[in-house]
């Protein structure tokens, strides 16, 4: 009877751990927590949330501080294999345009990371993002039209801005004045999450 019991209870886990579904954070130091404690970065946050709704996913976070949108192309496909996501939240594209790169080049990047997560059938969530005015009012304003034009051309969900109420408030931001503090985190999560509520249901 104790093997019945035993045998039903590992099977009951594994079924579970299968069941649960990835939610891959594609992004740069933004998502990878840059200067914070692990525990209060915006991802962990999401992954906490997710935990107290019950709604069976898992956070892996595959973000990068410094990486553009070329190196996630680069880093896409495998990261795709390695973690068979049902949702993937792109985050990047800000530090192409902290370095003045190709508006082109930056929107051809993130089309291809949309196809990319398309084609493993997956559903891609994209976080838009602003620069500072001193970058001149035309590149400024083409930046944040191209997240935009990706998502409606892909037909794929968008956050405007993922820093929206506090991105011009120093006080939410570190030293360097590019890293929102802890305080600013749960303010990050409350900018995606209306967004990416309605995606979870998916399957």
């Amino acid at each position: 009877m104790f093997k019945k019991i035993l045998l039903f209870v590992l099977c009951w886990f594994a079924l579970s751990a299968h069941a649960e579904r990835a939610l891959l954070v594609f992004g740069d130091s933004l998502s990878a927590g840059y200067g914070l404690p692990q525990e209060k970065g915006w991802v962990n946050l999401l992954a906490d949330r997710l935990q107290s709704e019950k709604l069976g996913y898992r956070v892996v976070n595959a973000s990068l501080s410094g990486e553009t949108t070329l190196g996630g192309v680069n880093r896409i496909e495998a990261a795709l294999v390695q973690h068979r996501p049902l949702v993937v939240i792109v985050e990047l594209g800000g530090n192409d345009g902290l370095r003045g790169l190709s508006l082109d080049s930056t929107r051809m990047n993130l089309k291809t990371m949309v196809e990319a997560i398309r084609r493993a059938g997956a559903h891609a969530l994209l976080v838009g993002m602003q620069l500072p005015p001193n970058y001149g009012t035309t590149y400024t304003r083409k930046f944040q039209a191209l997240f935009e034009e990706v998502a409606r051309q892909q037909n794929v969900p968008l956050v405007p801005f993922m820093l929206a109420g506090f991105g011009d408030k120093r006080e939410y931001f570190q030293s360097d004045g590019i890293h929102p503090t802890a305080q600013a985190q749960p303010m990050i999560l409350d900018n995606i999450w209306p967004v990416l509520r309605p995606m979870l249901n998916r399957r």
